[in-house]
């Protein structure tokens, strides 16, 4: 299992971006930076980061498996921040060994409720949400883009397909909530599905639908041809 050595681009910081975006947004340098927390003199975290996974050729099986004092050769890397990081691969493992359970799929907008919308449709403030779908239309991961009130601004492309582009997803769905009780597009909401159907289109990833849900109604561009 291989990684990419570079961290995102963008002047947030790891951890920042991790609770605006969820831990799914961010690169294995960035997801070890968080782990590690602090650099030493002169060097961040994220370069330390970048030299555990440079250590190991960029595969995380390959960190799991090196004997422990040998991350003791990282500069930057003591017994404490060590110790952090083979708890959070052997978490990992253990997750890796339990039973997965079914992935939702999705034939309709109804199944995108049934699938992410309810935890939506009672919060007082919007979250906009992208669902990475398969081959299969099964949902392989539902990603917290942005929360607050929606604008281009608040949900770039990048953030939007950064995830599914990851996990090779074979298209999205957009998905939000109205707080409001009323799931009529906003203009604003018309612009922004129109710029990631137009980024979905060049980066070969189509935006299957955007499913506006509020209280016990919803939206669905796609039913109405909006898309």
């Amino acid at each position: 299992m291989c990684v990419s050595l570079q961290p995102a681009l963008g002047p947030d910081l790891p951890r920042e971006r991790l609770w605006q975006h969820g831990a799914e947004a961010l690169t294995t340098v960035e997801l070890l930076a968080v782990l590690i927390g602090t650099g030493r003199a002169g060097i961040g975290a994220l370069a330390v980061a970048q030299a555990v996974v440079r250590s190991v050729d960029g595969s995380l099986r390959r960190l799991a498996t090196r004997p422990q004092g040998e991350l003791l050769r990282t500069p930057g890397i003591g017994r404490t921040k060590a110790c952090r990081l083979l708890a959070a691969l052997e978490l990992g493992a253990r997750l890796a060994r339990e039973t997965r359970p079914g992935l939702p799929r999705i034939r309709a907008p109804q199944d995108v409720l049934r699938c992410a919308g309810q935890r939506l449709r009672d919060l007082e403030v919007e979250e906009f949400h992208v669902l990475a779908l398969n081959s299969q239309s099964e949902v392989v991961r539902d990603v917290l883009v942005s929360r607050g009130l929606l604008n281009g601004s608040l949900v770039p492309p990048r953030e939007v397909f950064r995830t599914p582009i990851a996990e090779a997803a074979a298209g999205v769905i957009l998905l939000h909530n109205h707080p409001s009780g009323d799931p009529t597009p906003s203009a604003e909401d018309r612009a922004v599905t129109r710029q990631l159907v137009a980024a979905g289109q060049l980066l070969d990833l189509p935006v299957y639908d955007h499913v506006i849900v509020a209280g016990d109604r919803f939206v669905s561009f796609a039913t109405e041809a909006m898309l």
